[in-house]
């Protein structure tokens, strides 16, 4: 698996609707996904995976990450969602979406069916990615098996709608705090699990979705708290939510050039002044405060974000 790719923002798109997908192209957003589980009724399913191959086929989608949502393994439209789409768009798809994960059995299985195909077809074995749905309690107890299951899995997603109604909890919002709640972050536990996970075994960490879209300050909040965190974006369902994603999952403009200055002084003065002391200004460095600029500046580069400041080695 090649450097991880951008994914502040993760467009879901109804995989039966083609004037959803033509809208979604002219969208700025990181990655997108063509949905054949949750948003395509049963009866149109096999219809609906025609649209998406011609979808991905069609192209237009630029730099995106270009993914498939396709139906969990319990059920009889996975493997010929997998099937029918790999074999029809395998050379234009990047990943497949994998929900309801509750086993490292369940990537395995997605893995091995993708190797087969790949072969039959032609394509490079191990270039399509895989993004496993963490939905509920029997898939975080088991989040560190699935997170190390794969060397196609590229990420891990948080899908909070379904998580909640495992649980049982006692709320329709879904991304907001149940009622009565008034100790703290009632999903702070299930986030921080999922992202310990991926970043354990180096992959990113995606949270679901916010269902109120026309209320961009609330799906603000909700994005703020993932990104604090260290989470590398968020799933968007409206065309309002997208800029939103791409601003909170990015670090400023501030951030960005001191974690680039941090990088360029602390390599200076180890590789050309040969020094053990590291200093920017008046900051001391050292190798934890080199980790730290990597991933702000990892973040930025990917947000294609510009330096605005050039390093200057002390005269």
């Amino acid at each position: 698996m090649g450097e991880l790719r951008s994914r502040r923002s993760v467009l879901a798109v109804p995989g039966s609707n083609p004037r959803f997908v033509d809208k979604a192209r002219g969208l700025d957003t990181d990655a997108f996904f063509l949905d054949l589980e949750d948003a395509v009724a049963p009866s149109e399913k096999e219809a609906a995976r025609t649209t998406v191959v011609r979808a991905l086929t069609d192209g237009g989608w630029g730099g995106r990450v270009r993914s498939v949502r396709v139906n969990d393994t319990t059920t009889e439209w996975a493997y010929r969602d997998v099937i029918g789409v790999v074999e029809g768009a395998g050379a234009d798809l990047d990943s497949l979406v994998l929900p309801k994960v509750t086993a490292a059995r369940d990537v395995e299985w997605l893995d091995t069916l993708l190797t087969q195909i790949e072969r039959a077809v032609g394509l490079p074995v191990g270039r399509i990615g895989i993004e496993a749905q963490i939905e509920d309690a029997r898939g975080l107890v088991n989040v560190d098996a699935i997170a190390a299951s794969s060397p196609r899995l590229e990420a891990l997603v948080y899908g909070p709608a379904d998580f909640m109604a495992s649980l049982t909890m006692k709320s329709l919002v879904v991304g907001e705090q149940p009622p009565g709640y008034d100790t703290g972050d009632a999903y702070h536990y299930v986030l921080m699990r999922i992202l310990t996970a991926a970043r354990a075994n180096g992959i990113q960490a995606v949270d679901g979705p916010y269902l109120q879209i026309r209320d961009v300050d609330a799906f603000r909040r909700s994005a703020g708290r993932t990104a604090a965190l260290g989470f590398d974006g968020k799933w968007v369902l409206h065309p309002l939510q997208v800029d939103a994603a791409n601003e909170v999952f990015a670090p400023s403009q501030e951030d960005y050039d001191h974690a680039e200055l941090i990088l360029d002084a602390y390599a200076h003065a180890t590789t050309v002044d040969r020094r053990g002391a590291v200093m920017l200004g008046d900051e001391m460095l050292d190798e934890a405060s080199r980790k730290m600029a990597l991933v702000v500046a990892g973040k930025g580069r990917a947000a294609g974000l510009a330096r605005t400041r050039s390093f200057v080695p002390d005269a």
